[in-house]
């Protein structure tokens, strides 16, 4: 039997994780993605150890372990840098298999691109599924250039995704879960200070140090959806955050305006009926998009791109197989991605409270938990960050 060929439409996180795992596993991969360059949206990533152990399934996890900047003990604060609750960092790790890790997208992006062949990757290439395929006929994608026929197409074109609307046309649409985000990256002020989130009224800041002596900050807000500032995104920031607590001000300060990314929050109204349907596979912000509250959009793409190519490669080849391990993909895939989705969006609801009364009792609350432990406060990820592979949990070693 020949190479199996697989066909990703979109360069990002989720896409690139599938294209690497499967080229690992043998595959001949193509990855189309639109935009002329590799160049994520966002400015940094948490990378839980969930995350870290699926790209330890293709020998890619000690690598991106090398490029991330560790995060230290920190907490959580209010805007007038009153601590709420401290985190721990040796209690995190132990409760899960190790720390959190941040990276910067663009790093990220380009170490998984560096693990594919020369010419893998084509960039301005818009892509559309044409045909799903079956277990009678490869699956199809148009683009400018011609058609590809693959054994499997991977569906990685984000929260928008026409391969979705592909696959299950009259499926709602993600949901607009009523925030706006903000991220940007500055050079770490002079002054030293703890990473740290911190929650106002409807409001969020979030700083965290990357391992090349930048900073990584992320804000969100409660606002309508579409809505851009007419002076510039950075001044919106500074209206809202300006007085917050060091090191806010100095990020604000510090920050480029045409580097300051805004993006609306969408995520998964409905679960959809499977992540596949005939020889194709959806995964990240185009199967299960979420809000970021527990910094795990990310981390699940990754998860989704690891797990499908470990189950085609325990399936063997032909059409049976390959469809017997997309059975598979969406039965394991599609209830742990959705609590994920759920649990975060309580998370949401949480942070995005706004009226004084609701905050005093949020306030109020945290710092009981606090003073039960960093272990109580963990256990938000309990179930998530301790995720294993399935199979071949050390197969970084194959």
């Amino acid at each position: 039997m020949g190479t199996l060929r697989a066909v990703v439409i979109g360069g990002g996180i989720g896409g690139l994780t599938a294209a690497a795992a499967l080229h690992h596993r043998g595959w001949a991969v193509t990855v189309l993605e639109r935009d002329a360059a590799l160049e994520p949206v966002g400015a940094g990533i948490a990378l839980a150890p969930n995350a870290q152990r699926a790209l330890d399934t293709f020998g890619a996890g000690d690598a991106v372990r090398a490029l991330a900047g560790w995060q230290s003990d920190g907490g959580l604060r209010l805007p007038s840098g009153r601590w709420l609750s401290r985190t721990n960092s040796e209690a995190a790790a132990r409760r899960y298999g190790g720390p959190v890790a941040i990276a910067h997208r663009a790093a990220l992006v380009a170490l998984l691109a560096s693990r594919l062949p020369d010419g893998a990757v084509r960039t301005g290439t818009p892509a559309a599924l044409a045909d799903p395929g079956d277990a009678d006929r490869p699956a199809r994608v148009t683009t400018p250039d011609g058609t590809l026929e693959a054994d499997l197409v991977v569906g990685a074109d984000g929260i928008h995704s026409a391969t979705r609307a592909a696959l299950f046309p009259g499926h709602p649409a993600p949901h607009y879960a009523g925030i706006t985000v903000w991220r940007l990256v500055v050079p770490r002020p002079p002054q030293p200070f703890a990473a740290h989130e911190t929650w106002g009224r409807g409001l969020l800041w979030g700083t965290v140090p990357l391992s090349d002596g930048r900073v990584y900050a992320y804000a969100q807000a409660n606002a309508p959806a579409g809505g851009m500032a007419p002076d510039g995104e950075l001044s919106e920031l500074r209206r809202l955050f300006g007085g917050w607590h060091h090191p806010v001000p100095d990020i604000l300060a510090a920050a480029d305006p045409a580097a300051v990314l805004r993006n609306d929050v969408h995520h998964a109204a409905t679960a959809l009926p499977a992540y596949h349907r005939g020889r194709t596979a959806l995964l990240g912000d185009a199967a299960h998009p979420m809000t970021p509250h527990l910094g795990q959009g990310g981390c699940q793409a990754i998860e989704d791109g690891a797990v499908l190519a470990l189950l085609l490669a325990g399936a063997g080849g032909g059409s049976a197989g390959v469809l017997g391990a997309l059975t598979a993909y969406t039965a394991q895939r599609l209830p742990r991605t959705m609590d994920v989705v759920r649990r975060s969006a309580r998370v949401g609801r949480l942070v995005s409270l706004s009226s004084a009364p609701a905050c005093a009792l949020r306030t109020a609350a945290l710092r009981a938990v606090d003073l039960l432990g960093p272990g109580v406060a963990l256990r938000a990820l309990d179930g998530v960050a301790d995720w294993q592979p399935s199979a071949h949990p050390y197969a970084a070693q194959t």
